[in-house]
Parts: C-alpha cells; structure tokens; sequence
C-alpha cells in the first residue's frame, strides 16, 4: 500500500502546467464568443420577423420564395400558416446583430493576422501531406466514430486543422461579406459586392446557410471540448495554461 501511495505522488509530481493559450488567443476567443451568442439570438430575432427565403433581388410576401421555415413570424403580413404573430423584436435585433458584427470583425481581423505573422496558422493548423495518408485518416475517423478520447490533447489532428482553417478563412469571411451584401449603404458604393452573389435575397440565403454552418461547427467544438476534457480544457482558455504529464 505504502508503495502505490508514493506511486500516486511520484505520479502528481509530474503533472506540471505548461503554456497552452497566449493572452491574444484567450481574450479573442472570449469575445469572439460573446459575439457568436449576440449574434445568434438577435439573427434568430431578425429571420423570425420574415421567415421566407428567396434567389435574386428581389423577394417579398407577394412573390414566391425558394424555401420557408415552418415557424410563426412576428408580423401579421408574413403569411406562415399559422393563426398567431410572436412580439415583434425587430428594431433591438438588427441593431444588436449590426453593432455586434463589427466588433467580431474587428476581433476577428486581430486574431487572423497575429495568426499569420506568428506563423501559428502554419505551424499549429497546416495539415502535413502525410495526414492524408489513408491509414492516418482512417485513425482519425475511427477514433471519431468510436468516440475515443484523443490520446494527446495539446495537439490537433487532421480533421480539426482543416475545420479550423475553414472556419477562419472560409466561413467568417463569407458571413461578413454576404453581411455587406445586404447593407445598402455599402453596395451603393460597391455594387459589385452583391452583384457576384447573385442580388441582396441571394446573400440573405447565402447568409442563412453559412449561419448554420457555423452553429454546426460551435456545437462539435463545444463536444470535443467536453470529450476531451470540459474542465481542464475551459481553465486553459481562462489561464493559458494546461496539465500535462511530464
């Protein structure tokens, strides 16, 4: 018994905290998620007011729609089918969604360019050629489907590097662009911003599936968060630093 005893302390004395997340990385992620909630509440507000989706320029209740969500709108004039309108919560919303998008943008502006010059996007997220190989996808997969918890923590694999750099320079980027596309201000100066996209319904659209999109990948991360440690992995992002067996 003795022995186990100095086993489990030889064993505690080697649990040492290592740097994990920089300042820059901590306080972006924080707002970034502070963000992404305002953002998904007042945008949920926003499609509730007029819950139909068209491709083009124009789209209004008098014409028909590419598709409808089977939801009550908050105006009687948005004929859903049902008998009943939800408290109109339009004016508040666009305002928050419009305030909120612009402190993401800035946010996410910092983030992506330390990124960059840190060479943090090459060095921590870049997949190898060899990641591709079948056998190592096929890990990956596989500890995925069978809900495996990752034998090394403080590292990414292929999956989520390629999830990342999607979200960062593919999704965020597309979200603010067809954001733009619907604000008449700026395609007043810059019609070409949502003539590419096919006209402001096609970027509501667009702007709706991206949404989705990133909800989607908010709700894995949040699952590998608890998977792998919801504990340890939220007192990193707080300190900056994680456990690790030395």
């Amino acid at each position: 018994m003795a022995d186990s005893v100095q086993a489990t302390l030889t064993k505690s004395h080697r649990r040492t905290r290592c740097p994990r997340h920089t300042l820059l990385v901590r306080v972006t992620h924080w707002i970034t998620s502070a963000c992404f909630f305002a953002l998904l509440v007042s945008g949920t507000e926003i499609v509730i007011s007029h819950p139909r989706f068209y491709w083009g320029e124009v789209g209004n209740v008098m014409t028909s729609s590419l598709f409808e969500l089977p939801i009550p709108a908050s105006r009687s004039a948005v004929k859903t089918g049902y008998g009943f309108v939800l408290p109109d919560q339009n004016g508040w919303s666009r305002s928050l969604h419009f305030q909120t998008a612009w402190l993401l943008l800035l946010t996410g502006a910092l983030y992506t360019l330390t990124g960059v010059l840190s060479r943090h996007f090459r060095d921590n997220l870049l997949p190898r050629l060899a990641d591709f190989r079948p056998r190592a996808l096929a890990g990956v997969v596989a500890q995925h489907l069978t809900f495996r918890r990752p034998a090394e923590g403080g590292s990414y694999n292929v999956l989520q590097r390629a999830t990342y750099l999607t979200v960062v320079f593919l999704l965020f980027p597309l979200m603010f662009w067809t954001g733009l596309a619907m604000s008449p201000a700026v395609t007043s100066a810059w019609p070409a911003v949502v003539t590419v996209l096919g006209g402001h319904q096609s970027a509501r659209t667009l702007h709706f599936f991206v949404a989705i999109a990133l909800v989607l990948f908010v709700l894995a991360h949040v699952a590998m968060v608890v998977r792998t440690g919801f504990k340890d992995r939220t007192r990193a992002m707080i300190t900056g630093r994680v456990m690790e067996e030395q």
